[in-house]
């Protein structure tokens, strides 16, 4: 998933203008997208640090903004879509964004790559999916305008027909992933062995009687009542609400500890039972065809930039909204109970104090909350809920192959890694690009994309954290975990001599040394996150909250929940300017009439002091 999930991208951190530059070529250009599935990863700065010449300088005299003017703090997937909405009905937009237009999702390009007038071979944060139970994002998505595509960037999305959970030292677990008019995978009969031989070594290893236990506790989330799920769930971690400490290993591994990294993109022994059962619900009834968008697990079909960023970024220009790349927000202002400017340095490093009607934050909360003052938090008490929220590391390495791998036509999530391993090899889902005539030196044929999730258990190769290694050591590292899980039953899908060359998102640095840091960290979800996600609105007359971290229907920081939570950042402000322009549409999760009626059974069992009819304990 987005994890999958981050979404939004941070102005806040010390200015780079080199960044800066960069981005601004990657909007020209084009580069990499990817994926999560349903059994994939959700995908997933530099800490501030003020040059002392520069933060001793006053501000810059105010710059005010004409007209109904807002200010969009941030140029992410929840920036650029009240930025959108804003823009439709009227506003004067500015968006101000530290580092590149895409934030988290964006794609990037690999310095120094580029060789025989082709394009620099495409990276990422960490790749993207975007699953059938979205709905607000692909309607953006539809809204911007694409050459050829009758529902434009849309339509550049792609349905892998099948993912896997690769088990080191046994065959791996290879399913398909219906949906009508899905183009089936392509197996020979040594692929029809493996996945039989998996799927049955998987059944007799998994005890029947922990198979009916885990149904009956997804039975029981399912017919569970909102108060139920807000309150008990909500305090009771993933792990012990399906009993997995008294599990087998496979259920551990498949069912607790799988299903939460595929999903939620955090740790079973952590993650709210609320989180987990509310998307695993939701990937369920997609499944079923029961309110999806489409397919359980889709992915652009070219890099994010090419595919969808920088096409959104024109039609945002094309409705008047001002783009202020490698701005840096340094603080927001406050008198008479209102923001009254929001102090910003310009690439040159100069302060300049920004005036507008409204601002809306649209940075990750880790740099979000820097710039919130102590009275902002007096009459804002959402704020200081906020500042309890969490935030952990799931960061992306590419490998560049010289060979297209024999691997599931997929995502693939590495159930036994010691790191968490997700990934995709992503060059046979862009169908109308040929991959060494466009990009690199036209050697390089493919891109496996990883997500690692866990940075601090030790590895296989050095017995060190990710954090503690240099980032050789990490891709070195997570090369050796891919090939342990992939070439372990006599099958060679990962060759050394293959190996062309690799790419560690740029936002980590210090690897190797105590104080390591990651610009791009994925809000997580450990039990209780819910109470202290705040509402887009807040009691601040023309302030406005939008980012992954912000309460929507979907609990969990993806691009979803960012777009979501820009929508009704813009519903709020709409209402507090008492604007006659229709309000956004926001679309909830989908409810099954059937399975809310038994939820409505169980609130009156509930009040009662019950538990649910079908818990068992």
């Amino acid at each position: 998933m987005d994890r999958t999930v981050g979404t939004s991208a941070h102005t806040s951190g010390a200015p780079d203008t080199s960044d800066a530059t960069n981005a601004t070529k990657a909007s020209r250009r084009t580069f990499v997208a990817g994926a999560a599935a349903l059994g994939g990863g959700a995908a997933l700065g530099a800490l501030p640090v003020a040059q002392a010449a520069h933060a001793a300088a006053p501000a810059a005299p105010a710059v005010p903004a004409a007209g109904r003017s807002v200010a969009v703090l941030g140029g992410g997937v929840a920036g650029l879509t009240a930025a959108h909405e804003l823009a439709e009905r009227g506003f004067q937009v500015t968006v101000y964004e530290r580092r590149a237009l895409g934030g988290k999702a964006r794609s990037m390009d690999v310095p120094g790559s580029a060789k025989g007038g082709r394009r620099p071979l495409p990276a990422e944060h960490g790749f993207r999916f975007i699953p059938g139970i979205y709905h607000n994002l692909p309607d953006t998505m539809r809204r911007i305008p694409f050459p050829g595509n009758a529902n434009g960037v849309w339509d550049n999305l792609v349905a892998p027909p099948e993912m896997m959970f690769a088990r080191t030292g046994r065959e791996d677990i290879r399913m398909p992933i219906p949906w009508p008019g899905h183009k089936p995978a392509e197996l020979d009969l040594d692929d029809l062995r493996r996945a039989l031989t998996g799927l049955i070594d998987t059944a007799f290893n998994l005890p029947l009687h922990e198979v009916a236990y885990f149904v009956n506790r997804a039975l029981v989330f399912l017919t569970s009542c909102d108060e139920r799920r807000n309150s008990t769930w909500e305090k009771t971690p993933w792990w012990e609400f399906v009993r997995a400490a008294k599990m087998s290993l496979d259920y551990q591994r498949i069912l607790a500890i799988g299903v939460t990294r595929n999903i939620v993109a955090t740790k079973a022994e952590e993650a709210s039972t609320r989180t987990v059962g509310t998307l695993g619900e939701a990937f369920v009834f997609n499944l079923l065809g029961q309110g999806a968008d489409g397919p359980p697990d889709r992915i652009l079909n070219a890099p994010t930039n090419e595919a969808w960023i920088d096409p959104w970024v024109t039609h945002l220009k094309s409705l008047g909204v001002d783009f202020k790349l490698g701005w840096t927000v340094r603080e927001l202002r406050t008198a008479g109970g209102r923001i009254s400017a929001t102090v910003i340095e310009d690439p040159a490093g100069v302060r300049q104090s920004v005036m507008a009607d409204h601002y809306v934050s649209a940075m990750p909360v880790e740099h979000a909350r820097r710039t919130w003052n102590a009275e902002m938090r007096a009459l804002e008490p959402q704020l200081v809920r906020a500042d309890k929220l969490e935030t952990d590391w799931m960061t992306g390495i590419q490998f560049y192959l010289t060979e297209r791998p024999k691997m599931v036509d997929g995502h693939v999530n590495l159930i036994d890694s010691p790191w968490s391993l997700t990934g995709i090899a992503q060059a046979g889902h862009w169908p109308d690009r040929d991959f060494p005539a466009v990009y690199g030196d036209g050697v390089a044929v493919e891109c496996l994309s990883v997500d690692i999730s866990e940075w601090d258990k030790p590895g296989m190769l050095y017995g060190k954290t990710a954090k503690q290694c240099t980032r050789e050591e990490v891709a070195k590292e997570v090369w050796a975990q891919l090939k342990a899980a992939l070439n372990d039953t006599g099958k060679t899908v990962l060759r050394d001599s293959a190996l062309h060359s690799w790419f560690l998102d740029p936002g980590v640095d210090g690897l190797g040394t105590p104080n390591p840091t990651n610009e791009d960290e994925l809000l997580i979800h450990p039990v209780g996150t819910l109470h202290n996600r705040p509402s887009a609105g807040t009691t601040i007359p023309n302030f406005y909250l939008a980012g992954d971290y912000v309460a929507v229907d979907i609990d969990l920081a993806t691009m979803e929940g960012a777009n979501a939570s820009a929508r009704a950042a813009v519903n709020a402000l709409l209402d507090r300017e008492g604007s006659s322009a229709p309000r956004v549409k926001v679309r909830g999760m989908h409810k099954i009439p059937a399975v809310e009626t038994l939820k409505r059974h169980d609130r009156t069992r509930w009040r009662l002091g019950l538990r649910n009819a079908l818990d068992v304990g």
